[in-house]
């Protein structure tokens, strides 16, 4: 494989707690623990219920390990309250607002202080400085802007960095790749699906991904595979990084590989508190077991979250490069969440959509699929007995653009026969994805 650039961190380029000792860092999650239970407690209805019917108190905890006597929060618990039950601070103090795709129909959404928002722009600075980034770099950043939390949460951190910022945002592929091939940007951070169509655009344009400049990219929001990893590290000699984060936890920037590893994303433990627990019986697991990753926000005001059910299957390992531990790639989920181009999906978000047509059935499936380097997705569902024909195909068609307009993906729909969808003795199945 072609030499990649050399981006290893030098001495004095790290912040101290990136490597302090592990009793360093448990003393100052002990205390950031204790105010953040504290603050939740005092200032969220939901989680002074949610304490009290779990028979605990913010008084109860004296050590991390006292952390598994309080409630999970959830997804649900998010909808429950919405739109701004779970702010702990009057809404005149949030500063921003954010929101990502809800189960439905309704956002899940989340606030921040000035002080959350530079505490972001504080951990995305860090973990695009993990991955090779340094002040000066140029930075192309083609992931959405507006409510998703990727475009602006790069942006933030690229310019406490240092770095000068190219604010691309999504879409417009031949466009993206001229302005790489003018700007000469050293990084990009990009949905890795993305990256491919990118390099595909290249190729199509005659132009050489490898005499871009780029010498790292910084990629998150879908699962990808160490082979995807290979393919764009030798295509772009370039290297390429894993970053991760979700909007209830703070967004992206919660973790992100060093380069000079590649070996796990570093959880940046000062802010954010982890634990992997048994998704069935919600035991806390050792380090070193999969199961399901659990997140508690250490400095958060707008929004704490205290033991965030993530449903990202995964398990937590020592640190290497960084004295902060380290989770593996998300090998699954706990529940049936897709995610396509970067866009958190529920079955159930398509279900409610289907409903609402008196001439398609509840009878449905989705299926994923990779053309071009892209996530596809089409829905398949069937009309009623009585309605298979055009008023059926018409409404497939109005399906298809509420899917658009209330899901935020695109999806071909097609509409079947009677009994077109397989049926299930047990659990229907819903989704079908044939991406790998």
């Amino acid at each position: 494989m072609t030499a990649l650039p050399d981006l290893a961190p030098r001495a004095g380029e790290l912040d101290a707690i990136e490597t302090a000792s592990r009793d360093e860092i448990a003393a100052l999650q002990t205390r950031r623990m204790a105010w953040s239970l504290r603050h939740a407690y005092d200032n969220v209805p939901h989680y002074r219920s949610a304490f009290a019917a779990a028979g605990v108190h913010p008084d109860d905890f004296r050590e991390l390990v006292d952390l598994a006597k309080f409630p999970f929060t959830t997804k649900q618990d998010l909808r429950a309250n919405y739109p701004f039950g779970l702010f702990a601070v009057p809404r005149e103090q949030v500063a921003r607002i954010h929101a990502s795709s809800g189960t439905t129909g309704k956002p899940t959404v989340v606030g921040y202080t000035r002080a959350d928002i530079d505490t972001w722009a504080e951990v995305m600075a860090r973990s695009i400085r993990a991955s090779g980034g340094r002040a000066g770099m140029m930075v192309h950043v083609a992931y959405g802007y507006g409510l998703f939390t990727g475009g602006l949460g790069a942006h933030y951190g690229a310019e406490r960095l240092g770095c000068t910022v190219v604010p691309m945002s999504g879409g417009q592929t031949e466009k993206q790749v001229q302005l790489i091939a003018d700007f000469r940007p050293d990084i990009i951070m990009v949905t890795p699906s993305y990256m491919l169509a990118l390099l595909d655009g290249f190729i199509a344009a005659g132009l050489d991904p490898r005499a871009t400049g780029l010498k790292v990219g910084i990629f998150g929001a879908e699962p990808w595979t160490d082979a995807m990893r290979a393919e764009i590290e030798r295509d772009f000699a370039m290297h390429a990084v894993d970053i991760y984060g979700l909007s209830e936890v703070m967004g992206p920037g919660v973790a992100n590989e060093c380069v000079e590893t590649k070996d796990g994303l570093h959880i940046w433990e000062d802010h954010f508190y982890p634990e992997i627990i048994d998704p069935a019986t919600g035991a806390v697991l050792p380090d070193g077991a999969r199961g399901e990753l659990v997140f508690t926000s250490l400095t958060k005001q707008a929004m704490p979250v205290i033991r965030y059910r993530t449903r990202d299957l995964t398990r937590l390992l020592p640190g290497t490069a960084r004295s902060m531990r380290r989770m593996e790639k998300v090998t699954g989920r706990s529940d049936d969440m897709m995610i396509v181009r970067g866009v958190n999906v529920f079955p159930t978000q398509i279900e409610e959509q289907i409903l609402r047509f008196d001439q398609l059935s509840g009878h449905y499936q989705v299926v994923l699929t990779r053309e071009a380097r892209l996530d596809r997705m089409e829905v398949r569902v069937e009309a009623r007995p009585d309605a298979f024909g055009p008023a059926a195909d018409s409404q497939g068609a109005e399906l298809g653009q509420r899917i658009k307009t209330l899901v935020g993906v695109t999806a071909t729909v097609s509409v079947v026969a009677p009994g077109g969808i397989e049926r299930s003795l047990g659990k229907a199945r819903r989704v079908v994805d044939r991406r790998e």
